[in-house]
């Protein structure tokens, strides 16, 4: 099953979505079993994939490791995420069951936009534009992981569905004792990133990571006007081999 916004996005070249297509299609060919491309993922990921994954393998090493909390995510989509930090977790810190990876997502979704996102160059930009509808797969795969994980029977990952500037207070009404290691913003759009940022902030100690997915990026620049009063007291970072990522460290 094709996924548009792949192949959609303003900056792929008319190569990259041959790319994408013709991997698709070898995929879809392949008589290898899905377990034996599993264990050699790295054939079948993108570079631009590979890239991304040894960023936040980099950022989770170097920073989340040696603070306090939970890794929130914002903006789930398809689940790489998630799954990345929860992995991640389970290598470098079996024992840590407090940290727990939360993901908030729509998964149908943007439920409308803001007029701070008006001028987002993405197709995407409109309500309804990149939804993703896999929250019960996700849910299914999280079980499996936790099957070849220590401390499994205590749950890493939580998935919160619905709209985040509701869903989030809600959950930090319900979950008082949250203290936030990593902030992911990938929501795109400025009123969830904007809430995000109001109710976890306050629960980042001092060496705590925000990580920015379009922060400066005309797609969305949604994401930007959310973080710009916070833009004058933060260092941001980047990694050379990744394009959009971005992160900052509290200090």
């Amino acid at each position: 099953m094709t996924h548009p916004h792949r192949f959609t996005m303003p900056t792929r070249t008319e190569q990259e979505r041959d790319f994408l297509s013709n991997l698709e299609v070898a995929a879809m060919d392949s008589q290898t079993s899905y377990v034996e491309k599993f264990a050699n993922a790295p054939l079948w990921m993108p570079r631009q994939n590979v890239a991304r994954f040894l960023a936040q393998w980099t950022i989770y090493r170097e920073h989340i490791l040696h603070a306090h909390g939970s890794i929130i995510e914002c903006g789930v989509a398809f689940g790489s995420g998630v799954a990345a930090w929860a992995h991640f977790a389970s290598i470098m810190e079996p024992a840590n069951h407090t940290r727990r990876v939360v993901g908030f997502d729509t998964f149908t979704g943007f439920p409308g936009m803001s007029p701070q996102d008006a001028k987002a160059e993405s197709d995407l930009s409109h309500a309804g534009g990149m939804a993703a509808p896999v929250q019960r797969e996700l849910e299914r795969l999280i079980e499996l992981h936790d099957e070849n994980r220590w401390v499994g029977h205590i749950p890493r990952v939580e998935l919160v569905a619905g709209d985040a500037c509701e869903t989030i207070p809600q959950y930090l009404d319900d979950n008082p004792s949250l203290v936030v290691a990593a902030l992911v913003l990938d929501f795109d759009i400025y009123a969830p990133t904007a809430k995000a940022l109001d109710v976890f902030l306050p629960r980042m100690p001092l060496g705590s990571v925000i990580i920015w997915d379009e922060l400066g990026v005309k797609d969305w620049p949604g994401e930007t006007l959310a973080t710009l009063p916070l833009l004058r007291r933060l260092r941001i970072r980047r990694l050379p081999f990744v394009s959009t990522m971005s992160y900052a460290v509290l200090e």
